[in-house]
Parts: structure tokens; C-alpha cells; sequence
């Protein structure tokens, strides 16, 4: 008699789904300059779709990655340096070398990711994204508890 277990999310699975998605990242930065923190500082520099108070996107970044802001800072700084960021006095914008760049790395890791993610329904990616963004923010309430009862 065979029994099937029924997979339930956990804390593993999603670890296991998070580690995977970070080594797809690393492979498509491979032969770049850019880290994990400096990509995901450009990457969300262009999807808010136009120049971005530096300190609010600081602030942003460390928020959404629970990273230290001077940790972000210091990728925000990397990337003007290398130039696919520039600074317009208190504000911050994609530059169309860090256009490039974004667009060559969404190409290689979109090829694993794209496959990955059609083998799944449109339904059930809704089902998980809501799912996650629950909680995803319940875990935020709770750390910000947490933090605020040190």
C-alpha cells in the first residue's frame, strides 16, 4: 500500500525555493561587477520607472531585503561609481549603461527562471504570490515587534 504525504509550505520549501532563485542570480552575474545588493538596488532603480529620492530608495531597498541601509548605501554608491547609476542632486536614475546591464541579466536568468515558472498554472502562481505576500508581511509585523520590544 503506497501513501502519498501531503506537501505543505513550510519554512524549508521556501528556503530551498529562495536558495535557488539566488543561485539562478549568481550565475547571471557571473562575469559582471555587480553583487546580490548592488543588483537588486539598479534592478529596483528602474522599476520605479523614473529618477528616485536616493535616501527613500535606501530606505526602500533595506526595507524590502530586511539589509542593513548602510549596506545599501554602499551598493548605491558602487553603482554610481561604476557608472550605471548617476546622481541628479538629491536624486538617483538608471543610466542606459545600467539599462544594458539589467536587460542582459534579466536575459540570462530569465531563461531558467521563465522555465521554471511555466510548469506552474497561472492560478497556482496567484495562489503562492498571495500566499507569500501574507506572509511575507505578517513576518515583517513580527519583526518589527520584535525589534522594537529590545
Amino acid at each position: 500500500m503506497s501513501t502519498t504525504a501531503t506537501i505543505t509550505l513550510n519554512p524549508s520549501i521556501i528556503g530551498q525555493a529562495e536558495k535557488h532563485h539566488t543561485a539562478v542570480l549568481s550565475l547571471a552575474l557571473s562575469g559582471t561587477t555587480l553583487d546580490e545588493k548592488q543588483w537588486i538596488t539598479l534592478n529596483q532603480a528602474l522599476a520605479a520607472g523614473a529618477a528616485v529620492e536616493r535616501d527613500a530608495h535606501i530606505a526602500r531597498i533595506a526595507t524590502m531585503t530586511q539589509w542593513a541601509p548602510a549596506a545599501v548605501a554602499d551598493a548605491l554608491s558602487a553603482l554610481l561609481e561604476s557608472g550605471l547609476l548617476a546622481a541628479q542632486g538629491d536624486r538617483i536614475e538608471v543610466t542606459e549603461v545600467g539599462r544594458a546591464m539589467v536587460g542582459r541579466v534579466r536575459a540570462e536568468s530569465g531563461r531558467i527562471v521563465n522555465a521554471a515558472y511555466g510548469s506552474v498554472s497561472p492560478e497556482d502562481l496567484a495562489t503562492v504570490a498571495r500566499v507569500l505576500t501574507v506572509i511575507t508581511a505578517r513576518m515583517a509585523e513580527e519583526l518589527a515587534g520584535a525589534e522594537s520590544a529590545r
